[in-house]
């Protein structure tokens, strides 16, 4: 039976659709706040919306922004490869197709066709594509971010560390070594993104919950 590779080679531009999806914009203007890209940081990520909408609007946000890495994936494995050999890459072609969407979900956050290419941070939707790919790895992640944000009290330095472990928590999983390179990607993309609270860590101003 001949693989139709173009449903899923579809699964990619609807991950980065779904994670083009302005939740924190949406989710605030439903409880009556304003635009989180007006008030705040700015930022159009569930932290900045718990600030300024209250953190019933935060939690929900948090919730619609992991599911839209975490739904593209799970299909992405749920519709899984047929098996066919991956010779330049070395990896299995599941793991393959789970990575594109991943990061496509990832990248629509960061950069949304719905506006204008100016997203969030991506820290909770790299959780739900993640903690789809690797339960494990991302629950010791969040264990390196909650003890972070406790012992600093800032959720950007737990984000950026969380981040940057998650990668090493993979290498040490053999049935996950397929997505340490995904790990790395998502990990330089969220500190990148982080660059302007890098600064106000760097000097001190840096808001603390």
């Amino acid at each position: 039976m001949q693989t139709n590779w173009h449903f899923y080679l579809l699964l990619i531009p609807f991950a980065y659709l779904l994670g083009s999806v302005p939740f924190a914009i949406i989710v605030a203007k439903a409880f009556g706040k304003a635009d989180p890209r007006t008030v705040g940081s700015g930022n159009v990520g569930a932290t900045n919306v718990a600030r300024t909408a209250g953190k019933k609007a935060g939690a929900v946000t948090l919730i619609a922004d992991i599911l839209k890495g975490a739904v593209p994936v799970y299909l992405s494995f749920y519709f899984s490869m047929p098996s066919v050999d991956v010779p330049l890459l070395k990896i299995s072609p599941t793991a393959l197709l789970a990575s594109l969407v991943g990061v496509s979900a990832f990248m629509g956050h960061l950069f949304p066709v719905f506006l204008k290419f100016k997203g969030g941070k991506g820290v909770a939707t790299a959780c739900g594509v993640m903690f789809v790919i690797s339960p494990t790895a991302t629950l010791l992640s969040g264990v390196v971010f909650i003890v972070a944000v406790v012992v600093k009290k800032y959720v950007s330095l737990g984000s950026m560390l969380s981040a940057a472990f998650m990668p090493v928590f993979l290498s040490f999983l053999p049935s996950k070594k397929d997505y340490v390179l995904t790990g790395v990607i998502i990990a330089v993309l969220i500190i990148w993104r982080h660059k302007e609270n890098i600064r106000r860590l760097a000097s001190g101003t840096e808001n603390k919950i």
